[in-house]
């Protein structure tokens, strides 16, 4: 259908070389969007190119510290300098600490928040002017399930994504007279490297998440490949400022 066709549409996906990242490119590369991938292990770029190139993509891998702007200014700008233009924008960098609150050091919750969410500001900022030109854009920031639920286990993760879920509104309202779209995803528990390392760390989460959701599984990033062609198409064009859940009904049920 034409409405979900992104021929001619330039992706930027940071955190895109693994998990929920590359499980949204893999649907935007079916869809015909050429993309560039952000990542600091240069070993998983790679792979992913490869996989988003034998989908027919063209592909470009990028590696920065997306806490940092001037990294942030880089992306976008290789992006321009490489495919001439920018019509999305997927922030999905992310990272976890999980101890007691009262454990935690500032430098931690630093690390966490300046990943998660002012990263997504960030290259939210150096994606705006492309935009423009562009005509319009679509943003996509990650948010998580502890953008509704705290986790004891989370303090800073859960306060991160909660922000993220604010700042996708806000730049919603301010951003749609310049026709940019800006929805969040908010994934349920999903089978990642990041949610291995949680079942290690966190006895019974592995029942207790089977227990609560009613599609009965963990989630696969094979999952996001149509929520992320939805975002970035005109499907969307008159949905923005939300904050979709991805979670197998997670979030619906008491």
């Amino acid at each position: 259908m034409w409405t979900f066709n992104l021929k001619g549409r330039v992706a930027l996906v940071t955190g895109g070389n693994s998990g929920i990242g590359l499980g949204m490119a893999r649907g935007l590369a079916r869809a015909g969007a050429t993309l560039a991938i952000a990542g600091r292990n240069l070993e998983k770029n790679a792979a992913a190119a490869r996989e988003l190139e034998a989908l027919g993509a063209q592909v470009l891998t990028l590696s920065a510290d997306v806490r940092q702007e001037a990294d942030c200014k880089a992306l976008v700008q290789a992006t321009l300098e490489r495919f001439g233009r920018l019509d999305v924008l997927i922030n999905n960098a992310g990272t976890n600490i999980r101890k007691p609150p009262q454990d935690y050091t500032l430098e931690e919750w630093k690390t966490v928040m300046d990943t998660n969410l002012t990263s997504a500001f960030l290259c939210s900022k150096a994606a705006y002017a492309a935009m423009v030109a562009a005509g319009g854009g679509k943003i996509i920031n990650t948010g998580s399930m502890t953008s509704i639920f705290g986790a004891s286990f989370a303090m800073p993760y859960s306060a991160s994504k909660g922000g993220i879920v604010q700042l996708s509104k806000a730049l919603a309202t301010a951003w749609a007279k310049d026709n940019i779209q800006v929805n969040a995803i908010l994934p349920g528990w999903i089978d990642t490297d990041l949610t291995r390392q949680a079942r290690k760390e966190v006895a019974g989460l592995h029942e207790r998440i089977l227990a609560r959701t009613p599609a009965a599984r963990w989630g696969d990033p094979a999952d996001f490949e149509g929520i992320a062609v939805f975002l970035s198409s005109p499907a969307s064009n008159f949905i923005t400022g939300t904050a979709l859940t991805v979670d197998g009904g997670y979030s619906a049920q008491a």
